[in-house]
């Protein structure tokens, strides 16, 4: 008999975390001055120091210095924040979902546009 394969929603998610998130957000949802619609509910830990930001344009403007971009070795890393629950989630399954893995939250589809920013 032959099994589905796996997708992000049959792996557990991570516990909620408790992260600070830098740069001008609006409210604690992570959503920021460059992008806050219903859906942007997303901060991503940059390579480069560590931190969580909501976007590349929040980095670039506090952060002082230049970004790094996770190589493909590393898409397994827990750098996405949920901003609904405050789980995180892998590369990865981030990349490969529409959604949160532990609250289900919508993220912004458009958001797929910037992933060269971030991710190798």
């Amino acid at each position: 008999m032959r099994t589905r394969p796996e997708t992000p929603a049959d792996r557990p998610a991570a516990p909620a975390v408790t992260a600070t998130v830098l740069g001008p957000t609006v409210d604690h949802q992570t959503r920021c001055v460059h992008y806050r619609t219903e859906l942007d509910v997303v901060a991503i830990r940059f390579k480069c120091c560590g931190e969580f930001y909501p976007c590349h344009l929040c980095h670039e403007e506090t952060a002082h210095h230049d970004a790094a971009v996770w190589p493909p070795e590393e898409q397994d890393t827990h750098a996405i924040l949920c901003g609904v629950c405050g789980g995180t989630m892998s590369i990865r399954d981030y990349l490969d979902a529409d959604g949160c893995a532990s609250c289900r939250a919508p993220f912004n589809p458009g958001c797929r546009l910037h992933k060269h920013l971030y991710f190798g």
